[in-house]
């Protein structure tokens, strides 16, 4: 393929997209893209370059928009260096994790989470959304206020949502819920009430607090929900009740629902066939479900952690993969790239059609809002996608490192 111009004007010729954007753009077999001013003016099957715009000849390469992380913990990312041994789990995860906090100052917080940011924007993200663990019912987290500050600072290349991460005993009262609710809402928009469901902390009332406290202050809520291979798991099923119950009116994201695959099938298809009917979406995070789940010491795993996604995507329930925690206790791998967590789950869950369907769970961003407003890809919206130079169709996403980031019709590597 031909170099990029040395503009923010150009025609792309030969771009082969995926084919779940095709019903909205045209044929996936090559198509020419028309960029003016850093945005999108046409996107065609063959484009007769009348204004005779600069010409980048894509040849046919792999190009999708630019990628949605789901769910990240920036809070967390970058101390697994300064931690000893940890007992393999979730649970041990956690522990490790509180010892940690005592050496979180806003300094740290900021500089650990503004290096995963960075590697990030390299690797093509343009919309990040991180969880932050707020452990007082009557005092933000510092993290928090770090956070909020990231995200002006990162405004113009990276949007950034947060979400409270919020122990479901937490919510046990419900005036503390309302509370709780009130003081997220104040950050305004980005901000999402959000809380660890589990076996070991179950409430059913905790539960509907949540809910009641995030519909009376209009509030999206995303949950860590059912992180676990106990078949007696339940909080996926009770979250759909309660949704329908209180007619909830927002757009509900619940992470992990590993239990899923441990459950009777029946049970599991029924929770799914609920899951449908609600306003909600799903996020599998395959390296660390992968690392933590059925982790004992000297056993090989035997289950995989993931939740039941082609299952779901048969129901056109949303199903995004994300990074979640990258070089902390709970998961030592990982950096920032969306690509790396959909290599692995495509592997980990048998997907087909990765390029032209499972790109889906990285790119939409109307799968993680809920506002069909925020389809990628359209005409008049910012030249952002991204043309991977040696990657096919076979092959993807095994062979993406070689890939040019497209922003504002303009080439880059690094925010600088």
């Amino acid at each position: 393929m031909t170099p990029h111009p040395a503009s923010a004007s150009f025609l792309l010729k030969g771009a082969r997209l995926p084919q779940w954007l095709c019903t909205a753009v045209s044929a996936s077999d090559g198509v020419d893209i028309t960029v003016v001013d850093g945005k999108i003016q046409q996107i065609e099957t063959s484009s007769a370059n009348a204004a005779g715009l600069p010409v980048w000849n894509a040849a046919g390469a792999l190009t999708m928009p630019l990628m949605v992380d789901a769910h990240t913990h920036l809070d967390k990312t970058l101390t697994r260096n300064r931690m000893g041994n940890i007992t393999p789990g979730l649970l041990g995860a956690i522990q490790a994790m509180m010892l940690d906090r005592a050496h979180w100052t806003v300094e740290d917080v900021y500089q650990r989470a503004n290096q995963g940011l960075n590697w990030s924007y390299a690797a093509g993200v343009q919309h990040l959304r991180t969880h932050c663990d707020w452990w007082e019912p009557n005092a933000q987290p510092i993290a928090w206020q770090v956070l909020q500050d990231l995200s002006f600072a990162w405004k113009s290349k990276i949007q950034i949502e947060r979400v409270s991460l919020i122990p479901l005993h937490l919510y046990a009262d419900i005036a503390q819920a309302h509370r709780l609710a009130k003081q997220v809402a104040a950050n305004g928009p980005g901000a999402l009430l959000g809380g660890f469901v589990h076996t070991s902390n179950w409430d059913l009332q905790a539960l509907k607090n949540l809910f009641t406290a995030a519909q009376a202050e209009g509030l999206n809520v995303d949950l860590h929900m059912d992180e676990e291979l106990n078949p007696a798991a339940q909080g996926l099923l009770r979250t759909t009740e309660i949704m329908q119950e209180i007619a909830f009116e927002g757009h509900v994201v619940c992470g992990h629902t590993c239990a899923l695959s441990a459950q009777d099938r029946t049970l599991a298809l029924h929770t799914l066939d609920q899951v449908a009917k609600v306003n909600m979406s799903l996020v599998t995070l395959p390296l660390t479900n992968l690392l933590l789940q059925d982790a004992i010491t000297g056993k090989t795993p035997t289950q995989r952690g993931l939740t039941l996604i082609q299952e779901a995507r048969a129901r056109n329930i949303p199903v995004m993969v994300a990074s979640d925690n990258v070089q902390d206790p709970f998961c030592t791998f990982g950096s920032y790239d969306p690509l790396e967590a959909l290599s692995t789950g495509a592997l980990a869950a048998q997907l087909p059609q990765v390029f032209d369907d499972a790109t889906q769970s990285i790119c939409r961003t109307d799968w993680l809002t809920g506002d069909p407003k925020d389809l990628p890809f359209r005409v008049g919206n910012a030249a952002n996608f991204i043309v991977f130079e040696q990657a096919n169709l076979w092959g993807f996403p095994s062979q993406t490192h070689a890939r040019q980031v497209i922003r504002n019709g303009l080439p880059v590597s690094n925010p600088e």
